[in-house]
């Protein structure tokens, strides 16, 4: 079972500096943007984004989410995100 946050970023923050190297690496996060998301057949179409606010979609097996919640609760750069539960088979 994974994890997959949708994250609404600060306008103007740095997506690439949402995670760290080191997150990525042990988590085996991947971090993409709407784009990316609906050609790997992701839906966004509920997906509301603001004008010059970046969405990410970060995807995470289950038992490393409570690592990626923490994380991006403490960041500067997170305007607010959800986690859903995503089945990938």
């Amino acid at each position: 079972m994974h994890v997959a946050f949708v994250v609404h970023m600060v306008k103007g923050a740095d997506v690439e500096a949402l995670l760290s190297d080191e997150i990525k690496r042990e988590t085996q996060a991947v971090v993409m943007g709407l784009e990316d998301a609906e050609k790997m057949g992701f839906s966004a179409s509920g997906i509301q984004q603001k004008p010059g606010q970046a969405v990410q979609i970060i995807i995470v097996a289950r038992r490393d989410s409570p690592w990626i919640h923490r994380t991006l609760e403490t960041s500067e750069g997170v305007a607010g995100f959800q986690m859903v539960d995503v089945n990938l088979g």
